[in-house]
Parts: structure tokens; sequence; C-alpha cells
């Protein structure tokens, strides 16, 4: 007598648990630490089912990152969008900056993993470059196109500060720079 045929269960949501249990994976063991092993246990299937989904570890992690740009991206524009002129533009900037919009440790965590891949990744680096071209149509929206860069990389450059200082920046420097970076723009 034949064995009946193995069934495969349907999971439509496979996949994207995946992603999102990729994330929580970079986020706990970095990007060095990623393993096919520990996706698939933080998504709770079978270790298999992460490579028939995805091709290789670099793939899945470009999916997991486009999925935080994009979050992240969409957090920026919906904080962009509520400003009706270039002053509560630029308290919105401010307030990206001191991470009181997008600020979460593990948000920023996996921003610093995202950054540190796109280094040696010309594919990851397509993430990172739609997210910061994202970032500036936002900006865009209340400054020039130059001012755009500069506070696109002000916004970055002091989180990233912030984040690893030991000390707390205080909100009148961030307020002061970029007040600076709008007068000259």
């Amino acid at each position: 007598m034949d064995p009946q045929p193995r069934t495969r269960r349907y999971d439509p949501q496979r996949r994207s648990r995946i992603i999102e249990s990729t994330l929580e994976v970079i986020a706990e063991h970095g990007v060095a630490g990623t393993t096919y092993r520990k996706i698939a246990e933080a998504a709770g299937v079978p270790l298999g089912s992460v490579s028939y989904h995805f091709a290789s570890l670099e793939e899945v992690m470009g999916e997991a990152f486009t999925k935080l740009a994009n979050a992240t991206a969409d957090g920026f524009e919906v904080a962009m969008g509520k400003a009706r002129d270039e002053e509560e533009a630029r308290a919105a900037v401010v307030r990206l900056i001191m991470g009181e919009l997008l600020g979460d440790p593990r948000t920023m965590a996996l921003s610093y993993e995202l950054y540190a891949l796109a280094t040696r990744s010309p594919e990851i680096r397509r993430v990172t470059d739609a997210w910061m071209a994202r970032s500036r149509a936002a900006l865009g929206h209340f400054f020039d196109p130059e001012t755009t860069i500069m506070l696109d990389a002000l916004i970055e450059g002091l989180a990233i500060h912030r984040a690893l200082s030991l000390s707390a920046m205080p909100r009148s420097t961030v307020e002061e720079a970029v007040a600076r970076i709008v007068r000259c723009g």
C-alpha cells in the first residue's frame, strides 16, 4: 500500500512571518549573528521554509530591511505631513532627531545594522537609497533641494550621536542646528 502523499499546510502568512522574524533576530543578534536556523526558530517554521522562500540570507535580510525602511519612511512622512508650514516642519524635524517620533531603541539598532550592511552590499544600499529618497521627498514639501539634503543628513547624524552618546544632547542644540541649516539654505 502506498503511503498517503503528504499535503502541504497552507500558510499564507509564512513569508511575511519570516521577514518579521528576521528583523527580530537581527535586533537581538545583529546581522553577523543572523542565521537561517535562528530565523526559522523565531518564525516557528521548519528550517527549509526560509530557504524555500528566500534564495539567500542576504535576500531575506534585504526584504526585512526593506520592511523596516518602509515603516520608518511611512512614520517620517506622517510626521512631516502633519506640518502646515516651514515652522511646523522644523519642529517636526527636531522631534524626529530627538527620537520622539521614530527613535525607539529597536528601530535604532536595526537601522545601524542596516547602515553597516549597506556599506558592504550594493543590493542593500538600494534599500537605504530608497529610504533616503522618501525622507527627502517628505522634507522637500517645505525646504529647497539643497536644504533638504542637509536636513536629511542632519537627522541621521544627530540621531546617531544622541543614541550613542553617554550624555544627553540638549534639545536646544538640536533646535539650533536645524535653524542654522534652514537659515543658510
